[in-house]
């Protein structure tokens, strides 16, 4: 038995904020944010469109796509480093407004990699217990933790969710991943907590929960990790690009795709790109580039899938599905 993606669902804000609107917040432009990035616009939640909101209704198509009633359930986990509460998880939140009522469910701060890691877990509960049915999703309103003062970073993240549902199945599924972390580099991408109340345990230099990034160094390191684990999951597999049907990578920078899939030698037309419409959504990324895909019938059944990821800790890897 395999596990397998049994339906995918996704939810992006109403309100699209392009690289012109931009220019009104921060010191930059339209040409700027293109050329560096290749971002053109991205969404940015509004009333009602919590992180937890967004997960549930990308929960909810992706259920109605699996044909899961939520009480089937065994397992909510949502990927996201920007809850609205630090307690209690954003997973918790979603699992009472779905009425998921047989779910446990929590959170994975993993950042970028957030769904990927998740994806891994849903893997070991449903090859312990095939019976299982696990929704995963990756949901960020990152809009709400942006310093729009740096134009290095507010002009990359947006909002949004992506979920999948998952089972068991026979002769398909799940292959193999290949998952790691360097937590010596957190400088180079962080965010802050709100300060603490404990004078003993603030942190000197805090800046509160905005997102912090030495952009080029986390360039440099993205593609390399993200390539290295890549090469590590498909020689795992015994494949080469050939072997694939569709690679989703995590959505960060054009200048970051473009290195990973030259130096990866894929060719463009089996690399998966929204990054224009909706730019660094960190852990809703990938779950919305597969229910894009997935919709658009980019993906059929027997499909190799290959998706990677990268994001502050650092955490990266990659993951190889049939689908």
């Amino acid at each position: 038995m395999g596990t397998v993606v049994l339906g995918t669902g996704s939810c992006l804000p109403e309100r699209i904020v392009t690289n012109v609107d931009m220019e009104k917040i921060v010191e930059t432009s339209d040409e700027w944010i293109r050329t560096r990035t290749g971002i053109e616009e991205r969404r940015f939640g509004g009333k009602n469109e919590q992180n937890w909101q967004l997960s549930a209704t990308a929960a909810r198509r992706a259920l109605e796509a699996a044909g899961v009633d939520p009480k089937e359930l065994g397992l909510i986990v949502v990927g996201t480093i920007s809850s609205h509460m630090m307690m209690p998880s954003t997973a918790c939140f979603v699992q009472a407004e779905l009425g998921a009522d047989n779910a446990f469910a929590y959170d994975i701060n993993a950042a970028c990699s957030g769904f990927l890691f998740g994806l891994d877990m849903a893997d070991k509960y449903i090859k312990a217990d095939p019976e299982m049915k696990i929704l995963v999703i990756g949901a960020e309103t990152l809009s709400a933790r942006l310093d729009y003062t740096d134009r290095n970073t507010c002009i990359l993240f947006g909002d949004g969710a992506g979920a999948a549902v998952f089972g068991a199945a026979e002769g398909r599924g799940f292959l193999s991943s290949f998952l790691r972390a360097d937590g010596g580099l957190w400088e180079l991408l962080y965010m802050h907590a709100p300060e603490s109340t404990n004078p003993d345990l603030r942190v000197n230099g805090s800046t509160g929960p905005l997102i912090r990034m030495s952009g080029k160094e986390v360039f440099k390191y993205a593609v390399k990790a993200m390539a290295s684990a890549v090469d590590a999951v498909m020689e795992k597999e015994g494949f080469t690009p050939e072997d694939v049907d569709i690679f989703i990578p995590h959505q960060a920078n054009m200048r970051i795709l473009t290195n990973l899939t030259k130096r990866l030698h894929f060719p463009e037309e089996k690399v998966f790109i929204n990054l224009p419409k909706y730019g660094n959504t960190s852990a809703a990324s990938i779950p919305i580039a597969l229910d894009e895909a997935n919709r658009a019938g980019r993906i059929a059944k027997g499909d190799t899938v290959l998706l990677c990821s990268f994001g502050g800790g650092f955490t990266w890897g990659a993951a190889l599905l049939k689908w």
